[in-house]
């Protein structure tokens, strides 16, 4: 198998200049630098702006990350963790302006997603072991204890939220933003990028992406990750503010007796999402995008498309087992196939 690293350096390809860390390209215009965040590699590329100022807004994302890598981490010691440890007390909790929003995301996802994003079943994806650097390794999943984690039914029904307290009647109850950080933590990057007058930029964490400007007298351009095989599948061009995210079910899962259970569960079951491998979002909304592309992967083949009307986007891509790929009528005008999909379904 081609690893994940080798798959990532091929997408870095596709959004020339492909940068290198820290430096600036000669008569380019182009200044890059590498930040290692949410255990993947951020990329930030600015163009068209003078070295002094790009390097200034580039620290100041570099801050702003770390401090997102602290305090929105779900195992780590950091705000949320103390969050989820008063939950767990039964006990309410204060929360920071710098960790209030992503709860009110939380909860709106949700809602719109019809409950199939749900990021209060941090409990049952830590049984899985995804609360981990190393994931588990030929040992038997803990699916008795997943089976009565789910009897409980956690869910952000059950959070509720007063001015900056947040509470929760459900001690099962558990945040885990990861099905959303990396997109809001892109959006702020690009805002921040913003505040320092930068007009032409791209911010790219490990494939999923936001940008704002062109890449000269061109758009920018990415590829969208082949979940089948190594390489990519389709390309598209990025208009100013847009943000393309993946969720896929192919790099991160833990696998015993020759059956291999993927990282994105299902709330309703607490169970490893089959059939749809990946499902690709293209939206303003960075934030928006990431949960969407999770959710659309639980809704599957049969429902994928009302949830995507529910959650309000309209760019959508999703490839499922046996290789068909998905796409709303939107987002077939704007992908640029590089490899022929096996069948090609477009929603009405």
């Amino acid at each position: 198998m081609i690893s994940n690293i080798l798959r990532t350096l091929l997408l870095l390809l596709l959004l020339l200049p492909a940068p290198a860390a820290c430096r600036q390209e000669a008569g380019s215009g182009t200044i890059s630098r590498k930040l290692d965040v949410f255990g993947t590699i951020v990329e930030i590329t600015i163009r068209d702006t003078d070295p002094r100022t790009a390097n200034r807004a580039m620290e100041a994302v570099r801050a702003d990350f770390a401090r997102m890598h602290r305090d929105w981490h779900a195992w780590k010691p950091g705000e949320l963790t103390r969050l989820n440890a008063a939950l767990a007390e039964g006990r309410s909790f204060q929360a920071s302006p710098f960790l209030l929003p992503l709860v009110r995301q939380a909860k709106t996802f949700w809602l719109i997603s019809d409950g199939l994003f749900d990021p209060a079943i941090g409990a049952i994806i830590g049984a899985w072991g995804f609360h981990a650097d190393e994931l588990p390794k030929g040992t038997r999943p803990p699916l008795e204890r997943i089976r009565k984690l789910v009897a409980l039914h956690p869910s952000m029904g059950d959070v509720q939220l007063e001015d900056d307290v947040v509470s929760s009647r459900n001690r099962t109850v558990q945040l885990d933003f990861g099905g959303f950080a990396k997109g809001e933590a892109v959006d702020r990057a690009i805002q921040r990028l913003r505040e320092f007058g930068i007009r032409n930029a791209i911010v790219n964490a490990g494939g999923d992406l936001k940008v704002i400007g062109s890449h000269g007298d061109r758009p920018w351009r990415a590829g969208i990750r082949d979940p089948k095989d190594w390489g990519v599948i389709a390309t598209v061009e990025l208009a100013s503010g847009e943000a393309l995210f993946t969720s896929g079910n192919y790099e991160r899962y833990r696998e015993y007796e020759g059956i291999r259970y993927a990282h994105i569960i299902d709330p309703r079951t607490g169970m490893p999402v089959e059939h749809i491998v990946s499902a690709t979002v293209l939206h303003a909304n960075g934030a928006l995008a990431d949960a969407a592309a999770t959710a659309l992967v639980v809704a599957g083949p049969q429902d994928w498309m009302r949830i995507a009307k529910r959650m309000g986007v309209q760019l959508v891509m999703l490839v499922d087992d046996a290789g068909t790929v998905y796409l709303t009528p939107e987002m077939r005008r704007r992908v640029v196939f590089v490899k022929k999909p096996k069948r090609l379904v477009v929603a009405k």
